[in-house]
């Protein structure tokens, strides 16, 4: 039986290389998680990797300038993705072999009244018991970290040195170049038009390009996921969301080094963008679901607001320009990292809810762990898919999500 439904538009390359006639494992989706999945399974011998990408590498998602990267979280599950992942990141320039521009500046959590500084104070007793090194600090200390911070609207802050950001790109780049070397296969402008079943196995993935036979799909396709999930009639609750940055330009006098500085209430945040200014963040409520990627002035509003709010002196900077991309959230904000009943084999890492990129590594063992039924690191049954169905009920909220 073969499942199809429209895709997003996605420009075909003009000379595409043909495609494989069979793989062992097609990768749906060219963003980071796709990518690290590649490099692990490639790393791992596991066969014919084939990875398809719609559009370009990081080109949804994955394509942001800066990623953060941490292991504060209020989820043990996300504790323990967060920490293994930063020891990747510490060492990509050697495994797989590529500069990504880590930045070990830690993250800021601003808190405004008691209730968030008792949430903060019992999500660092649980990082603690995981090793993270993280704490409660006062508002002068975080005033002391990142001087655009105004202590007085603060009761206090939470701060891990060893967090920090990388850039997604170089990551994908790194991790895709070094598939290819050990053997996988990379197609981008080749969307998924239809998975073919028969027998509740998968028997082949069909594109513009031609037609692949194989018995294993893995869907990392963001927030695309639900309409590839639908071809093969697997249910992903995955709901896209656009979220956007903005850029001052380099700045006179050039900004002190900050940390990943967050409000914890209204979601702003702030951090250096390698170019002597400062990247601006704010997840804006407001926001409707839905796959709009275009920069909005109209958002500077609602960050502006929140600015003068913590950060007085970041509310009248200049912008001279933005980025939008997609947030692919889940009802409870957690991963979505599994196989599917039916058909088998239909794997899938997706719904990060803007925690992608930092889990990307940990995840990318996961995935291979579960491909070559492995032992993995970690239990990752409660991130199936399958919690949200009607019998099971078994949702894990995170308290510390931007």
């Amino acid at each position: 039986m073969a499942h199809s439904t429209a895709s997003a538009p996605s420009l075909p390359d003009p000379q595409p290389a043909p495609l494989p006639a069979s793989a062992d494992v097609v990768i749906i989706g060219g963003g980071v998680i796709g990518a690290s999945i590649a490099f692990h399974l490639a790393e791992a011998d596991a066969g014919r990797v084939l990875l398809l990408e719609r559009d370009l590498p990081a080109g949804g998602s994955s394509g942001k300038p800066l990623g953060g990267v941490r292991a504060q979280f209020s989820d043990p599950l996300n504790i323990r993705l967060g920490l293994r992942s930063l020891d990747a990141w510490r060492d990509f320039a050697r495994r797989p072999g590529a500069d990504i521009g880590l930045q070990t500046v830690g993250y800021l959590f601003l808190l405004g009244d008691e209730t968030e500084r008792d949430t903060f104070a019992a999500g660092i007793e649980l990082q603690n018991a995981h090793g993270v090194p993280s704490r409660l600090i006062t508002p002068r200390a975080a005033r002391d970290l990142c001087p655009y911070v105004d202590p007085g609207t603060l009761v206090a802050a939470a701060f891990s040195p060893t967090d920090g950001y990388a850039t997604p790109k170089a990551a994908v780049t790194g991790y895709l170049r070094a598939a290819r070397r050990l053997g996988a296969t990379v197609r981008t402008r080749c969307p998924v038009t239809a998975i073919d079943t028969a027998d509740g196995r998968l028997q082949a993935v069909r594109t513009p390009h031609g037609t692949v036979r194989t018995r294993t799909v893995i869907c990392c396709a963001g927030a695309w996921s639900a309409q590839v999930g639908a071809l093969a009639g697997v249910s992903l609750p995955v709901t896209p969301l656009r979220r956007q940055i903005a850029f001052t330009g380099p700045l006179r006098p050039r900004p002190p080094r900050i940390p990943f500085t967050l409000d914890y209430a209204s979601t702003l945040y702030f951090h250096n963008d390698g170019a002597d200014g400062l990247l601006l963040g704010l997840s804006d409520p407001a926001q409707p679901p839905g796959h709009e990627r275009e920069f909005s002035r109209e958002w500077l509003v609602p960050f502006r607001a929140a600015a003068a709010r913590r950060a007085p002196a970041l509310a009248g900077l200049p912008v001279t320009g933005g980025w939008a991309g997609l947030y692919e959230m889940t009802p409870d904000r957690n991963a979505l990292i599994g196989e599917a009943p039916h058909p088998g084999r239909f794997l899938y890492a997706t719904g990060f809810s803007g925690h992608g990129f930092l889990q990307a590594p940990a995840v990318g063992e996961l995935v291979r762990d579960l491909y070559l039924r492995r032992e993995p690191f970690l239990d990752i049954g409660p991130l199936a898919a399958t919690r949200f169905d009607a019998h099971h009920a078994a949702t894990r909220p995170e308290a510390h999500i931007i």
